[in-house]
């Protein structure tokens, strides 16, 4: 069976990318490379899963937004 996830990615201040699953609690990863974020954030995945497979919340992904404010 098969199953997508959104996945979240920033970059940290260190340059570190940084990806979190919002529909598995916790679920979430980093690495120096876009390619090795990607083989990490989908062991992340299935180790979440493996936990509990019921845990998944559903979201739907309506779209990102950047807001700029003054501080």
């Amino acid at each position: 069976m098969s199953r997508e996830f959104n996945v979240i990615i920033e970059r940290d201040a260190d340059g570190y990318f940084v990806a979190s699953v919002p529909s598995l609690r916790g679920c979430h990863t980093q690495a120096k490379s876009l390619d090795e974020l990607m083989e990490r954030v989908r062991e992340a995945i299935e180790l979440c899963l493996e936990v509990d497979e019921n845990q998944t919340e559903y979201l739907e992904f309506v779209g990102v937004q950047r807001i700029a404010i003054e501080v």
